[in-house]
């Protein structure tokens, strides 16, 4: 089963600075270890896809206007105290191997290598409905 884990930022409760204060040897073991996160998935064949997505301030809300016209509405967005900074796909064995990654995915490093202890969605990725539903 493929399970998408997300990684939310939130700027309430957290005891670390924002990124763009850390050093640039602290962002660097930061991303190693998401490197090395994905390098290991990839060898156990649980690895389907992973990114890194830019912050609120690059964001934008899209909806549909008169005649299906888009709307934008961009960032920064004040009122967001969280957001989603990255997410995998992964297909694991079982709902308990997804909790079980999204947890070792949390410890990734911040400031002075500290554990970040970021909250992480697990969400099971649905099939589409069976032929014998659309009737």
């Amino acid at each position: 089963m493929k399970y998408m884990l997300l990684m939310q930022f939130s700027a309430a409760g957290t005891d670390f600075p924002s990124i763009d204060t850390w050093t640039p040897a602290e962002i660097q073991a930061h991303i190693g270890f998401m490197q090395e996160v994905n390098a290991k998935l990839t060898a156990s064949g649980e690895w389907v896809d992973a990114q890194g997505l830019g912050g609120p301030q690059q964001a934008r809300i899209v909806r549909a206007g008169d005649g299906g016209a888009p709307v934008v509405t961009e960032g920064p967005f004040a009122e967001t105290k969280e957001f989603l900074a990255g997410y995998w796909i992964v297909d694991c064995d079982s709902p308990q191997r997804a909790v079980e990654l999204a947890a070792y995915l949390s410890t990734a490093p911040g400031p002075g290598g500290r554990p970040l202890n970021m909250p992480i969605e697990v969400h099971p990725v649905m099939s589409a409905p069976s032929q014998e539903i659309d009737g």
